[in-house]
């Protein structure tokens, strides 16, 4: 018994510990106060200019601060919209979809501590995440997790909330987008940083330039790993050995629409890298529409990447559903699907940092003092006692407190 227990809840975390963004699991975890105080501003004597390379939340939480700071800013962005890994769809089903990051890995006082709101309730409408019809699968055999054993996980090691009728999109857009958009230059992807003299010569793929003081870079673990952005100089040995050493795995998510809801809460797949779980994306939603979800990171995603194209993956997918369920995929599959690849999109090139690595000092160098990096990699959050809490890294919070922490440097 003690084995099949300790089975389930590891299969279960690979689900509970999701996007892009995920937490690692702690008993008895308090929600932190952020390090950085999002809406005060740092006296300072800098007067100069700050190029922000990337719109996802990292960059707009640094163009917020500046913003607030009166500094000069603008944000180059490589596609036609802000967000980054956080992006919906509100055609598809009668609830809007979270294409990128979906779950609040923490609780959900932490919408307002990262906007400096001393509210207790957030103005958006969340709901606490426990399912507790929750099954694992192996390849072969198809065992549901005691829903007592949830409970107690739930009870004793894990919180998280998910947004009931609106998406980390929306809260991104009104808090932290708007105010700031009208420096947001799109289409703007970033080919060279060249910080070699008095000022940082930023160009991008179409040979423009532009000239700052100060660059914060927010591009994904992904890209930097490509070496894409050429950086002159080059950067230190030591911090490109740490980018090299984390690990950002290729992952995808999945949804398709049936006509009934044959499958359980959750189904936790067995894999041997990353993690690969279907979910009931509309679970405790204002919704009529069956979707189902499928989060696959590591060897699921590069199984999928073998097939011919997304219909072949979505063909395999009902495949593995009807094995399981005898057949019900298929009958009540409607034909409706969407895939979203972050692996293979050419702007990330990858999912999110694993929750549980530490952030490596060697990432947080900012070379010559004018280039500093932000971004849910770079972000690591701590408590009142300085211990990393569960909210560290691969999570929307730790991206924009990773963006407040940039701008403080520059403003000290």
């Amino acid at each position: 018994m003690q084995k099949f227990v300790e089975k389930s809840i590891l299969f279960s975390l690979s689900f509970l510990l999701l996007t892009s963004i995920f937490s690692s699991c702690k008993k008895d975890v308090e929600i932190s106060t952020p390090t950085t105080e999002p809406t005060t501003t740092t006296p300072s004597t800098f007067d100069g200019k700050v190029i922000i390379v990337g719109a996802g939340a990292a960059g707009l939480a640094a163009a917020k601060k500046l913003e607030e700071a009166e500094i000069v800013y603008q944000i180059l962005e490589a596609t036609e919209h802000y967000g980054g890994r956080i992006q919906k769809d509100e055609d598809f089903a009668d609830f809007p979809i979270d294409l990128g990051a979906e779950w609040i890995h923490t609780d959900k006082s932490i919408l307002n501590e990262l906007i400096g709101s001393s509210e207790p309730e957030p103005d958006v409408e969340t709901f606490l995440y426990q399912p507790t019809d929750v099954y694992e699968f192996d390849g072969t055999n198809y065992e549901q997790i005691p829903p007592f054993l949830m409970e107690i996980f739930y009870a004793d090691y894990f919180k998280e909330y998910k947004f009931k009728n609106t998406t980390w999109y929306d809260y991104i857009s009104e808090n932290f987008a708007q105010p700031v958009e009208q420096n947001i230059v799109y289409n703007a992807k970033v080919s060279t940083i060249d910080y070699s003299g008095e000022q940082v010569i930023v160009t991008t793929e179409d040979g423009t330039e532009y000239t700052a003081d100060k660059v914060i870079s927010t591009v994904s673990v992904g890209v930097l790993k490509s070496n894409f952005i050429n950086f002159i100089p080059a950067l230190p040995a030591a911090q490109i050995a740490a980018i090299n050493s984390i690990e950002f795995l290729p992952g995808l998510k999945l949804f398709m629409k049936f006509s009934e809801k044959f499958y359980p809460d959750v189904i936790s797949c067995e894999t041997a890298t990353g993690e690969k779980t279907y979910y009931d994306a509309a679970y405790q939603k204002e919704a009529n529409d069956h979707v189902l979800g499928l989060l696959s990171t590591g060897a699921s995603t590069e199984e999928y990447y073998q097939l011919a194209n997304s219909q072949a993956i979505v063909d395999a997918v009902l495949a593995e559903l009807d094995g399981i369920y005898n057949g019900a995929a298929s009958q009540a599959y409607t034909g409706e699907y969407i895939l979203k690849d972050w692996g293979q999109e050419v702007n990330t090139l990858g999912s999110w940092t694993a929750p549980k690595e530490v952030c490596p000092e060697d990432l947080k160098i900012s070379p010559e003092d004018k280039v500093y990096f932000a971004g849910a990699t770079f972000g690591d959050i701590f408590d009142a006692d300085d211990n990393i809490t569960s909210n560290v890294r691969g999570s929307v919070q730790a991206a924009i407190l990773s963006g407040y922490d940039a701008v403080n440097k520059i403003l000290e």
